[in-house]
Formats: structure tokens, sequence, C-alpha cells
């Protein structure tokens, strides 16, 4: 059974940084797209950014390229996102996730078939 763990979330000025870590268990994950998605209050869940199993390919929203990097560590089987100049509208619960299946991408949550429990992200103005 896949389990995953996000932890790094907490509280931080506007223009401050955060590293969000996925700790993933119960498969080898190295096939696999992983991504993040994060979730405002009344708001539907949106993508972040996915990198592939090598990570040599990457994604991002628009509204985080340029300021968020994602990473892997396939050796700890550990997805990583640096955020970087965080804005109040960053404010959310992000999760992560493993793509239903192996090789392939895509950026809707209905990709996914595996997600973390989420880590509360809070920039305040």
């Amino acid at each position: 059974q896949v389990q995953l763990v996000e932890s790094g979330g907490g509280l931080v000025q506007a223009g401050g940084s955060l590293r969000l870590s996925c700790a993933a268990s119960g498969r080898t994950f190295s096939s696999y797209f992983m991504g993040w998605f994060r979730q405002a209050p009344g708001k539907e869940r949106e993508f972040v950014a996915v990198l592939s199993g090598s990570g040599g390919r990457t994604y991002y929203a628009d509204f985080v390229k340029g300021r968020f990097t994602i990473s892997r560590d396939n050796a700890k089987n550990t997805m990583y996102l640096q955020m970087n100049s965080l804005k109040p509208e960053d404010t959310a619960v992000y999760y992560c996730a493993v793509h239903r299946y192996p090789y392939r991408t895509g950026t809707r949550p209905a990709d996914f078939g595996s997600w973390g429990q989420g880590t509360q992200v809070t920039v305040s103005s």
C-alpha cells in the first residue's frame, strides 16, 4: 500500500521561503511521475508542479514559475518542493501525489491515485 507523508509546512512572512518534503513508501516510485497540488479554503484543489520518475522532466503552474522548484531523491523515496518569494495567495494545504500509471504525466487531480494527508502553508502579509 502506497503511503505519502508531507512535512515542512508552516507560517512564513511574504517573501520568505519554505521547503516541503514528501516521503513515499510501499512501492518503487522511480517509474512514476509525482506532483504537488494545493487547496485553499473554499477553492478546488489545483495543480502546482509535477516531475518525472527520473526528475528530468518538470512542469509548473504559471503562478509558481520562477518561484517554486520541484525535485526528488529516488534513493530516499522523497520528493521536495522548494518555495521561494512566497505570497499570501500561496496560502493553502499542499498535497503530494503519485500518478496512477507509470511513465504517465498529468496535471489533473484525477490523474493521481495516491495522496498524502497534506501540510498547511500560511503566508502572512
